[in-house]
């Protein structure tokens, strides 16, 4: 099913490139006509809402890849690639029937794979089969994960706090806050990184290193090993994805106003030194769950550029180059001396505010009193900040 799903999608990726002109419905057709061609009867086995959701996904890579042309956005702009180790397939409101109790989820495609036993702590019961609009198959390292999207509405209600924040990411600490507070960064990979060598040296040893011109079948103590590679990279995954979920919820439950830097990360790994710990810090996802936590607690969240956010004084204007080894922001105009990280992250605040169209008086003197939103040394002119958020 999985690989079946993988043939569809390139196949309509294909068929856009032979006309690079076509259609995105042209695309779409495509996914029908594979799976009634006689000259691959197998894929007639998928659903036809599978391959939709196929075509669906190429589509998708092809928009991207337009919408990045059309920006003029620099270097590489994502040309759509074709996929060689797919691990899902995607059914929409056919292809699989829940039991009565829900517990147990049967594939009714051509495929056959039979019944499967949901293992997990969400209850189905809770929904209306209805309510359920697609299912997402997943093999991960450990097994396969059966994904359910439903629509519903949620509506999460949480007091004011009354405080706006700017964050500063960085590899020191994981974000700084415009008030001063930070949180360290767990540095996940950095952690299980002895555990991953022994593990990838022990997949080293068990492969059979083929001959030129000739193909070795790799032995079952091979699969074995590279199953517990998977695992290992499977578990730092999972560590970083839960902290920097709960980390973006415990801010946003927090603040009624968060700022933050946009950066290009893409470009930040290239630097060789610090790619690895850049890829560890997981900044992008991290802005991500924030987003999504500000949308779903309707709390504003402002993406500002990051230019000379830690080079400018946050009191006087004054820029001060300095290097990622100075970790202190010493301004020589107005003799401010501040933690680079808070620097910035006022910075960024002021920047969020201004793009907000929200005013802003930040006093002249008394930066290491600002430790929440409300004090004299950081305001709003005039008005409530609730109020201006809802208003």
């Amino acid at each position: 099913m999985i690989r079946t799903f993988q043939f569809v999608r390139n196949k309509c990726l294909r068929f856009w490139m032979d006309g690079f002109q076509v259609k995105l419905s042209e695309v779409n057709a495509e996914a029908t006509r594979v799976r009634h061609n006689s000259e691959f009867p197998w894929a007639g086995k998928l659903e036809s809402s599978a391959a939709q959701a196929a075509s669906e996904r190429a589509m998708s890579a092809i928009r991207r890849f337009y919408e990045n042309r059309k920006a003029k956005i620099p270097g590489n702009i994502g040309f759509p690639k074709f996929q060689k180790n797919n691990r899902s397939v995607e059914y929409k409101v056919a292809g699989w029937k829940l039991s009565p109790d829900r517990k147990r989820i049967t594939c009714t495609d051509k495929f056959k794979a039979g019944t499967f036993k949901l293992v997990g702590t969400y209850d189905l019961n809770f929904y209306h089969l209805k309510a359920i609009k697609r299912v997402r198959i997943v093999r991960r390292s450990d097994g396969y994960y059966c994904q359910f999207c439903i629509a519903v509405e949620r509506n999460i209600s949480i007091e004011p706090t009354g405080r706006a924040v700017g964050i500063d990411v960085g590899l020191a600490k994981f974000y700084t806050t415009s008030d001063g507070q930070t949180v360290d960064n767990p540095r996940h990979l950095r952690t299980a990184e002895r555990s991953l060598k022994r593990a990838q040296r022990r997949v080293s040893s068990k492969f059979r290193r083929p001959n030129k011109g000739e193909k070795v079948k790799q032995s079952n103590n091979y699969k074995k090993a590279c199953k517990w590679l998977g695992k290992k990279h499977l578990t730092v995954q999972r560590r970083r994805k839960d902290f920097v979920a709960k980390t973006a919820k415990a801010l946003l439950e927090s603040s009624d106003f968060i700022a933050y830097e946009k950066l290009n990360v893409k470009n930040l790994v290239k630097n060789r030194k610090l790619s690895k710990s850049i890829s560890d810090a997981a900044w992008t996802q991290f802005t991500d769950w924030i987003e999504r936590y500000g949308m779903l607690y309707k709390r504003p969240v402002v993406a500002v550029p990051p230019q000379y956010t830690s080079q400018d004084c946050n009191e006087c204007g004054t820029r001060v180059k300095k290097t990622l080894s100075v970790r202190t922001h010493i301004c020589p105009k107005c003799n401010l001396v501040i933690d680079r990280d808070e620097n910035a992250a006022l910075n960024i605040l002021v920047k969020g505010l201004n793009q907000a169209g929200l005013a802003l008086n930040l006093s002249t003197s008394g930066h290491e009193g600002i430790n929440a939103w409300g004090q004299n040394s950081l305001y709003f002119v005039g008005e409530n900040l609730q109020d201006k958020l809802t208003g």
